[in-house]
């Protein structure tokens, strides 16, 4: 999955949707959508800055995009994380789980008699009840 880039504007917390670059020779400002990598000297906008883009006196500004719209995450960012989370829970392979006991737990083997289901690497508890 990749990060979120934020708007480059100062104080400005908002997703980018769109990069600014500058062709200096032209006296061209070049509003496109967001570039797959962040480059040094190129500006990422959220919405709302893309939207309100001036360039100085003398200078064209080049929309490559009418209008840049906030996206979330894709539905294959969902499901990449989705399974990270799934494998992350499985047991390794080839050998049972050899784990330092933190301070204050009891013992694996008081653990086991008062777990009453497993799933994945999540266990339920019987209270202190019974």
């Amino acid at each position: 999955m990749r990060p979120v880039r934020q708007c480059s504007r100062t104080a400005c917390g908002r997703p980018a949707v769109a990069t600014l670059t500058y062709v200096y020779a032209d006296q061209t400002a070049v509003l496109g959508p967001l570039a797959t990598l962040a480059e040094p000297h190129s500006y990422d906008l959220c919405a709302e800055h893309a939207s309100r883009l001036t360039a100085p006196r003398g200078w064209e500004v080049v929309r490559l995009t009418p209008e840049f719209v906030e996206t979330g995450p894709s539905h294959d960012d969902l499901l990449a994380l989705a399974d990270a989370v799934r494998e992350a829970g499985r047991p390794p392979l080839g050998g049972a789980r050899h784990a330092a006991v933190p301070d204050g737990l009891p013992p694996a083997s008081q653990l086991a008699e008062t777990e009453t289901r497993r799933r994945g690497h999540l266990r339920v508890l019987r209270g202190e009840d019974g």
